[in-house]
């Protein structure tokens, strides 16, 4: 079981302490409640039982099976990478390969499929890469301090997923800069 897979089962266990309820049960309730968008569901949830905002949001993804890990659960991560990289995007995944390529040699991570893309772990997420448009992979990288912002790589809000984003429109360019950029990350995640 993944870190990640170990937190939301905690974060169960706590929702299900603090409520009563099962995950079975919530599916239950979620489904007669008569509402059917996310929003709805999350703050219902919230009023109901008096859960949190992320307990909430947690609990509607684990019952509608939303989230990007339920989305993901009981594909290898080659039937999930067939998805992320099908149809127009097929053309995207040797950006993919490549970046992959480039990490292979750092050391061992753990590599999370979600509905989208995939999250690259060690203790915690050092980044993640998927299609960001059918022309572009998106490579989000979880670092402080990489530098200054440049045209290509691209400082995000505080409080993101990562801090940093680079897009990549070919294989070319991935390169010894975008490595290096893997690399902090990837030092400073385990």
């Amino acid at each position: 079981m993944s870190n990640v897979d170990k937190a939301v089962a905690t974060q169960l266990a706590n929702i299900e302490a603090k409520t009563g309820k099962t995950l079975q049960e919530f599916r239950g309730i979620l489904q007669g409640s008569g509402l059917s968008k996310h929003g709805e569901l999350r703050a219902y949830v919230m009023e109901k039982f008096g859960l949190g905002h992320g307990d909430a949001n947690t609990l509607v993804h684990l019952v509608n099976r939303s989230d990007g890990a339920g989305a993901a659960a009981g594909k290898s991560e080659a039937d999930v990478l067939e998805e992320i990289y099908a149809g127009p995007k097929a053309v995207l995944r040797p950006i993919h390969d490549a970046i992959m390529a480039i990490l292979q040699p750092m050391g061992e991570f753990e590599v999370a499929p979600k509905k989208g893309y995939v999250s690259l772990r060690r203790k915690k997420q050092f980044a993640m890469v998927g299609p960001a448009t059918k022309t572009q992979v998106e490579i989000g990288i979880n670092a402080k301090d990489l530098g200054p912002a440049a045209d290509r790589l691209v400082a995000q809000a505080p409080g993101g997923m990562c801090q940093y984003k680079v897009r990549v429109s070919s294989v070319g360019e991935v390169d010894a800069e975008l490595g290096s950029w893997l690399r902090q990350a990837f030092d400073s995640s385990g």
